[in-house]
Formats: structure tokens, sequence, C-alpha cells
């Protein structure tokens, strides 16, 4: 391509680049918000809005683009940049022999950055035109005790929120907010649609909704539990972190300037509960597989991809590994990988329709293979005490109470705590970026000399100490992590 000056991505350069990356076809300028979107980060703009664009390039969903929100003091960077293009951004799939596809995505039509205006947003919500109210904000965002499983209400913004003594800061504040001004104005509520990884995830935002609602009032409570819909979804596709030099890249290989590019793998899949109140795309038409029941395909995605991450991300780190492909590329640990897909994960999941699960795992350690995505383990280590309990902990109890196999996800929860101790196999300190670090990072240290110290964190593992078999086989890695390495570990695991 000759040198060109880089062209700044926004509505009125459409024309422009259209002889350079595929663009709308449709008139952005009639499409209305059907739906509100919490957490506008790269996976929800990797997945769902790129379902609505097809549809609306299909004219499907005039009346279904989308409204951003952001919550977070992180999400002011989201708001400058789509603010600076219109919306509009690029995304870009890259396959395992380095093959770019890219598209400018016009599906988010709106974006509102709730600290600025938390009113502004409380409107959109309560509006009749909004319909759903779709969900990624982490496993961590929904306030879950992992002991529990019920509603913590400890936090500082949850507790100002419950308050209501200043304009709510929170999405529970901002969107119970909403759904009492349309119950009190006769307003059907809107669907509230989880997209995050978490095992039942409409069943969990009903009660973690439900809840909130019920402290704030509990007649909202039991009225936000039964009237608003809350469809169980399962989403796919790896999407890691922008990587510093996609804009770069984008401006090299198109001279577009796109300030938030996003690039993801070819994979995509999404499978749907119907169960909307008030209407909803027909996702089926671009490929969504819309079912009764979405349990198989959750647990088969959670329990082997999102697990299958756990199990490589730890023990990769402390290898030396820094990308997941080439941790997955290493023939020891895929052979670890699928020891515990075959043994451990696989005996607890369910029949699952229209999948061969052979077939989907090696599907998947291809795709943490791909060369061309660029993932991070730093990535996948990242939030442990969110994602350990609600992916993997499953596994184990489930193989606890059959008498199943349970070696390899104990020497994953190992794996874990001597990651947590904060200092590699070399002595260089690792950054533990999690929000109970301060309470892991002591108990991880202490365990060299009182082995069960990560383990008796209950908050997190509950009576997983009280099983003998499981506690075990967690010391068995844990000695041999500490006095052989991890390398060592994955092998004799491997075998």
């Amino acid at each position: 391509m000759p040198e060109r000056t880089a062209t700044p991505l926004r509505a009125a350069t459409m024309r422009e680049i259209a002889d350079r990356v595929s663009t709308p076809s449709y008139d952005r300028s009639r499409i209305s918000p059907g739906i509100v979107h919490f957490g506008v980060g790269g996976f929800h703009r990797a997945h769902q809005a790129m379902y609505v664009d097809r549809l609306l390039e299909r004219g499907l969903a005039d009346e279904w683009g989308i409204c951003g929100v952001g919550v977070l003091p992180g999400d002011r960077r989201m708001r400058d940049a789509l603010r600076a293009q219109d919306g509009l951004y690029t995304l870009s799939t890259v396959a395992p022999d380095g093959t770019w596809t890219t598209r400018t995505i016009g599906s988010l039509v709106d974006y509102r950055y709730a600290p600025d205006d938390p009113e502004a947003v409380v409107a959109q919500l309560a509006d009749p035109s909004t319909r759903i109210v779709s969900l990624t904000i982490t496993e961590g965002g929904y306030h879950i005790a992992p002991a529990t499983g019920e509603f913590d209400a400890d936090d500082p913004a949850i507790r100002a929120d419950l308050a209501g003594s200043a304009p709510p800061v929170t999405v529970f504040g901002l969107v119970v907010e909403a759904l009492a001004r349309r119950r009190s104005r006769g307003v059907a509520p809107f669907t509230v649609l989880s997209c995050d990884n978490i095992e039942g995830n409409g069943n969990v935002a009903r009660r973690m909704f439900g809840a909130f609602a019920a402290l704030r009032d509990p007649e909202l409570g039991t009225w936000v539990t039964e009237q608003v819909r809350f469809p169980n979804s399962m989403v796919d596709r790896i999407t890691p972190v922008t990587p510093p030099g996609a804009t770069g890249e984008i401006e090299r290989r198109y001279g577009i300037l796109d300030r938030w590019p996003v690039v993801t793998e070819p994979f995509a899949q999404w499978v749907l509960e119907d169960s909307f109140g008030l209407g909803r795309p027909p996702f089926e038409e671009v490929g969504v597989q819309v079912v009764d029941d979405v349990a198989p395909y959750e647990l088969m995605k959670l329990r082997l991809l999102n697990a299958g991450h756990q199990a490589l991300c730890y023990f990769g780190y402390l290898s030396g590994y820094r990308l997941v492909h080439d941790a997955a590329q290493d023939p020891a640990f895929r052979r670890f990988l699928l020891r515990y897909m075959d043994a451990e994960a696989t005996p607890t999941l369910r029949p699952v329709p229209g999948v061969d699960l052979d077939a989907y795992k090696r599907t998947l350690l291809d795709r943490f293979a791909n060369p061309a995505i660029g993932d991070t383990i730093a990535r996948l280590c990242a939030e442990s005490s969110d994602r350990i309990p609600k992916w993997l902990l499953p596994v184990v109890r489930a193989q606890l109470a059959t008498g199943g196999a349970i070696d390899c996800a104990a020497a994953v929860v190992a794996s874990w705590a001597r990651y947590a101790e904060g200092v590699d196999e070399h002595g260089e300190p690792i950054e533990i970026a999690d929000r109970l670090r301060d309470r892991l990072v002591p108990l991880a240290r202490r365990q060299r000399e009182h082995p069960t110290a990560f383990l008796e964190e209950r908050s997190l593992f509950g009576d997983l100490v009280e099983h003998p078999r499981f506690v075990t086989a967690y010391l068995a890695a844990l000695d041999s992590l500490h006095s052989r390495g991890a390398r060592a570990t994955v092998e004799d695991l491997a075998r």
C-alpha cells in the first residue's frame, strides 16, 4: 500500500475508507437504540455489537441499536474514543495463518459515561424505547459472596446507592432506579441480559438484582424477581485486551486512524435462551443459537474453555511463558489440558445438543495456540478470586461427589496458590491483579510453613479443606511446585 496520511475514523469518512475495509451500508442516522449495554469493552465490541451490526446490515434491527454505558473510571477512555469516532471502531479477526479481515462496526449509536450525568443514563433506561439492558461487567461485577452465592452488599458504592442520598453510581443502582421508575409509570420492564461468564448467568442476575432491589424496597424486589426477564446466555470469543500496537497496525494496513480498535479470533458463538419480555432482535438470522435451555452449552464452555484457561495460565506464567499461544503450543501443556478436560471436566457435563465434545476440546486447544491473537497469560491470571470459584471449583465438587478424578483441578488450585505468592521461580516479582490481593498474597506466602493456609480461605473455597482426597492432591502439587518447579509438575500431570 502506498504511503498515505491516515484517515481518522468517523462518520464523515466512511465513503473514503470503504475501499480499504468493509463499512456499514445502512444509514446509521435512522438507527434508534433499543439496547443499553453496560461494560463496553473489547469483548462486547467483538461479540454482541458485531451480531447487531450484522442484523443492521440486513435491515433487520433498525430499532435495536446499542447505547453503551460506562460506570468505572477506566471507561472514560472508551467515552473519549467513541465520541471522537461517532461510535465507530474497527473489528479485525486474525486467523492462525496471520490473515486479517477487518470491518468497521456501526451498531454503537450512542455512549453515556454515567459519572458525567447519571440522570441521563437512568432516563435512557427508563424510556420505553429501551427493551433490553445487557451486561458485560465481569464475574466480579455481580457482588456474589463466593462462599454463599448470595448478594454481597458490603461494597461502599453499593451501600451508598441503597441509601439513596445521592444519584446512583453502580450498575445495580442505575438499573434498579430505572426499573422503579418504569414500575411507578406503568411501563413494562426491560429484559436484563447477562453476557458474563457465570454459570446460570441469567439466574444469577435475577437473584442479585432482585436482592439489591429488595434491600431498597421489599415490594420492588418481589416485582423485579417476578416481572423482569433474565435470560441465560453462553458467549464465546477469545478477545484479548487491545495490544498497544493495534492502532499502528490498523494505520499501516489500511491507512485508518482508529483510537481503540478490536482484534479477535475468527471463532464466535452465542447461545441464547429465548426469554424476552419486550421482544428481541432476530439474532438467529445471523448465527446465534436461540434455544430453550442454555445450561448444557454454558457448562461446556465454562468448564472446558474458561477453566482450561485457568489450568494453563498459572503453570504457564511460572514456567516462563508470557503469551498464551506459546504455552498452548507446548506439548506437555497440551497433554495436561487434555487430561483435565477429558478425565475431570467432561464427566461433569450434560449432553450438549449438536456438539461433538471431543472435536470441541481439540478446537479449543487450537484456538488457545493461535499465535496471531497475542493473548497474554497475565490477562488470564487476573481476578482469579472471581474466576476459580465459578469455573473450576464446580468441577472439583462434582467430581468429589461422584468419586471422579480431581488431580488436575487440585493442581490448578495449587498453581494459583503458588502464583499468588507474588514471586516467580527466579525471584522476580509477580504483579497480582485481584480485588482480594491484600488478603490472598499474605496467605500464599504463609503456605511454605503452613501448607493449607491458602486453602483455608473459606470465603473462596468453602469446606474443601475438609475433603482429604482433595487436600492430598492439592498438597502434592503444591509441594512439587515448590521443590521441583512448574514445568516438572506439568510434565508429571501430563503423563
